[in-house]
């Protein structure tokens, strides 16, 4: 059972977000250099204190989005401002503890990178959320050809996926989040309750920025990217399971290792395709998006068009790269 925040906090929140809108007496302040998209006084004013109540938060979340007019400035602590799953829980035996969040993003975002770079790991935050949530969709377990794993830090060329497959349980929510050894609650995935706080109805909606400047959706999308007028619908990446297991792919779970608090044992299982991250590919133009599950299109903060990132619903969930400059 989880306790829901006060709704009278989060409707305030909402406004706010939803007037911190440009205006045409600022429209020269908007002009980025060349190659450039702009993204100034889109949601650069914004500082908000909520205690949820939830039985496994008991904080108050807490984040700031400021502006010194090169950079984006994310001040928070990483706790949700929405109900969360149980943790501790007997697959994830990590406490939700607040963080110091400090980052900044540029304000005019440029595409440096056509195919993108990999980011991701420790050390290295691909994207925040509103509420200064981190998303960070992969994991540190691997595996080994002869099918030997660790959900913590493992040891082999096979990158475990943490959604998508009943293979590894890493213990996630309803939020497609759990907890890290350190306390810090992320995303792996679609946000869910975040986006019901953020929007009450089927829209695009702006859920969070890239580290390299770029914003990020989450779901929907324009049937036809470059037009508001069109329908909105969800939007499909073009990653997609490949249809045989590579070479070497171990095919049955030998031995498995926990994180902290979590054991080992020796299931003898079979390993699900879409279990690792090597049982995708991409496969461009069999979806919406590119590589990066990011296209160049319009949306409601960006009626002249940018270029976004989704959360989607399939693999791989959220960008593993980044087209722009960190």
């Amino acid at each position: 059972m989880y306790k829901k925040i006060n709704i009278s906090i989060l409707s305030f929140l909402i406004v706010i977000v939803g007037c911190d809108e440009p205006t045409e007496d600022n429209t020269s302040e908007l002009l980025c250099g060349g190659g450039s998209y702009t993204t100034k006084n889109i949601m650069t004013n914004i500082s908000e204190e909520t205690y949820n109540d939830d039985e496994s938060v008991k904080a108050y979340s807490k984040y700031s989005w400021t502006s010194d007019g090169s950079n984006r400035i994310l001040n928070g602590n990483g706790i949700p401002n929405h109900p969360v799953g149980t943790f501790p829980n007997p697959d994830n035996p990590n406490t939700i503890k607040e963080q110091s969040v400090n980052a900044a993003f540029t304000l005019c975002p440029t595409i440096t990178s056509e195919n993108g770079e990999q980011v991701g790991g420790p050390g290295s935050i691909i994207a925040y959320a509103i509420n200064s949530v981190k998303f960070d969709p992969a994991t540190a377990g691997r595996c080994n050809d002869n099918g030997a794993c660790s959900l913590a830090m493992g040891q082999g060329r096979w990158s475990i996926e943490a959604l998508g497959h009943d293979t590894f349980n890493f213990g996630d929510d309803m939020n497609h989040a759990h907890v890290q050894p350190t306390g810090a609650y992320h995303y792996h995935g679609m946000p869910e309750l975040l986006m019901n706080f953020l929007s009450q109805d089927t829209s695009m909606t702006l859920v969070g920025w890239a580290s390299d400047g770029f914003p990020v959706y989450a779901r929907y999308g324009y049937s036809n990217a470059n037009s508001s007028s069109s329908s909105l619908k969800v939007i499909e990446p073009s990653w997609k399971l490949k249809s045989s297991a590579d070479s070497g792919r171990p095919t049955t779970l030998t031995e498995l290792s926990g994180g902290p608090g979590q054991g080992n044992s020796s299931p003898n299982t079979p390993i699900a395709m879409g279990a690792f991250t090597q049982d995708f590919e991409y496969i461009e133009g069999s979806g919406d998006l590119d590589q990066c599950n990011g296209r160049v299109g319009v949306a409601p903060e960006f009626p002249e068009g940018i270029y976004y990132y989704m959360v989607t619903d399939a693999f791989p969930f959220f960008s593993r790269c980044l087209k722009g400059q960190i």
